[in-house]
């Protein structure tokens, strides 16, 4: 008798268990795709169509500068787009023949770098060093 009713308990499941369980693979392209339809939004939200323009966010020409003024105390921002003497190796010392005299980039009049900031001495050398022609 328990197995009669084990029986009829069972009948309800069994055409749940007959339907077609798609395959794995099947399973993981939806959601591959899924996926990718959710971040394309999201990597794209930064592109300008505006080609040659920086997008900084910056307030358009004639608009009043809402920025506050600079104390006295804080750094400068680096307006002149100089690389830092750090970053490229700068050495008072000459590498072999090379030496800032010789550059293309060397400022002999004042001592300084088109492309390095602060004073360079005429026998240092660095990383971006390019003889003059």
């Amino acid at each position: 008798m328990n197995m009669d009713i084990d029986e009829a308990n069972r009948k309800p499941f069994k055409s749940v268990v007959k339907e077609e369980i798609p395959p794995r693979r099947v399973v993981l392209r939806g959601a591959l795709a899924v996926g990718c339809g959710l971040l394309l939004p999201a990597a794209l939200f930064g592109c300008d169509s505006k080609k040659g323009e920086t997008s900084t966010g910056a307030a358009p020409a004639g608009a009043p500068d809402s920025s506050p003024a600079p104390s006295a105390d804080a750094a400068a921002p680096a307006s002149t787009g100089k690389m830092t003497q750090a970053s490229v190796q700068y050495q008072t010392q000459p590498k072999g023949e090379q030496k800032c005299a010789g550059c293309l980039h060397f400022i002999a009049e004042s001592n300084t770098c088109k492309l390095v900031e602060g004073q360079i001495s005429p026998d240092g050398w660095c990383t971006l060093w390019a003889q003059k022609a």
